[in-house]
C-alpha cells in the first residue's frame, strides 16, 4: 500500500457521518405533566388573585361584585371600623405564641435528639397528637380548662392556645435540622475545652439557627390564621381571622383583601429573601 492510499484512506476514516436523527417517540406524561402542573398552580393561585383584584374594587360596604377601580383602600387600609385593631391583635398574639412556642420547641427538639431519657419513645409519639387532634376538639378542650379554672377568655388565653399547638410544629421541623447535625462538631468544641453552654451557642445554635428560623415563621403563620381555637378562647378579643368570619355575614370590607394581599407580598418577599441569601451563601 502506497502512502497516497494511507492518506486517503486517512481522510475517509476521519470523515465522520453525522448521526441519524431519530425521531422521538410520543410520550403522553410530556404533555399531561405540564397540563396538571398549570391547573394545580391556577387551582392554588386564583383564590389569591381574587383577593388581590378585589382589593381594588370601589365597593361601598360589600365587596362581592366588582364596582370599579380605586386606590383609596390602600390608601387607607384602616377605613373598615376594627380591621387595624383586628389585625394589630393578631400579630401581637402571633409574636408572643411564636417566640414562647419556638422557645420550648427547640429545647423539646435538642432533648428528644441529642438525649436518652425514660419516655423518649413515647414522647415522640405524644408530641404528633396535637397536630393529628380536630381543632374544634381542642379547641373546646381549653375553653373547658379555662372555665374549670375561672379564668375569662380574652388576649392572653389566645396566646395560651396558640402556643400550645404551635409547640408540636416547631419541634418536627427543628428536630428534622438537629438530626441532620453532626455531633462530632460538638465534640471538636468540647476538644478545644468549649463548655457545653460555649458549644451550644457558637457552634450548635448556629447551625440550628435556619431550622429555628423556619419553624419560627410556621408558628407565626399558623398563629395569625387560625379561626377555630380562636374562636373558642377569644371572648371579646377580635382577631383578623375572626374580624372576617364576623363580616363575611354583612359584607367583607375591601380593606380586609388590601390586609390579606399585604400579608401574602410580605410572606412572598421573606421567601425571596432567603432564596437570594441562600443562594449567595452557597456561592462564597
Amino acid at each position: 500500500m502506497t502512502a497516497g492510499e494511507v492518506a486517503a484512506g486517512g481522510v475517509a476514516a476521519a470523515r465522520v457521518e453525522p448521526p441519524v436523527r431519530r425521531r422521538r417517540r410520543f410520550a403522553l406524561g410530556d404533555y399531561l405533566l405540564p397540563a396538571f402542573a398549570a391547573l394545580a398552580f391556577v387551582y392554588l393561585f386564583v383564590p389569591i388573585a381574587y383577593t388581590f383584584v378585589f382589593s381594588f374594587n370601589d365597593s361601598g360596604k360589600s365587596n362581592l361584585v366588582w364596582q370599579g377601580f380605586t386606590l383609596d383602600n390602600w390608601a387607607n387600609p384602616c377605613g373598615a371600623p376594627g380591621v387595624c385593631g383586628a389585625v394589630v391583635n393578631s400579630i401581637q398574639i402571633g409574636l408572643i405564641a411564636t417566640v414562647a412556642a419556638t422557645a420550648m420547641g427547640t429545647l423539646i427538639a435538642v432533648a428528644l435528639v441529642r438525649y436518652r431519657f425514660r419516655f423518649r419513645s413515647t414522647m415522640n409519639l405524644l408530641i404528633f397528637l396535637p397536630m393529628a387532634t380536630p381543632e374544634v376538639v381542642l379547641g373546646a378542650s381549653l375553653l373547658a380548662q379555662f372555665l374549670n379554672f375561672r379564668v375569662n377568655p380574652g388576649f392572653w388565653t389566645i396566646v395560651i392556645a396558640h402556643t400550645m399547638f404551635c409547640i408540636s410544629f416547631v419541634v418536627v421541623t427543628v428536630k428534622a435540622r438537629v438530626a441532620s447535625l453532626d455531633p462530632r462538631l460538638e465534640e471538636a468544641a468540647a476538644d478545644l475545652y468549649a463548655s457545653p453552654v460555649q458549644a451550644f451557642w457558637r457552634v450548635t445554635f448556629p447551625l440550628l439557627l435556619p431550622g429555628i428560623a423556619a419553624a419560627a415563621m410556621l408558628a407565626f403563620a399558623l398563629s395569625f390564621d387560625d379561626f377555630i381555637i380562636t374562636n373558642f378562647n377569644s371572648g371579646n378579643t377580635d382577631t383578623f381571622p375572626k374580624f372576617v368570619y364576623v363580616s363575611a355575614t354583612r359584607g367583607i370590607p375591601a380593606q380586609a383583601n388590601v390586609i390579606g394581599s399585604a400579608m401574602f407580598l410580605l410572606a412572598l418577599g421573606v421567601v425571596v429573601l432567603g432564596r437570594v441569601l441562600s443562594r449567595r451563601r452557597r456561592a462564597a
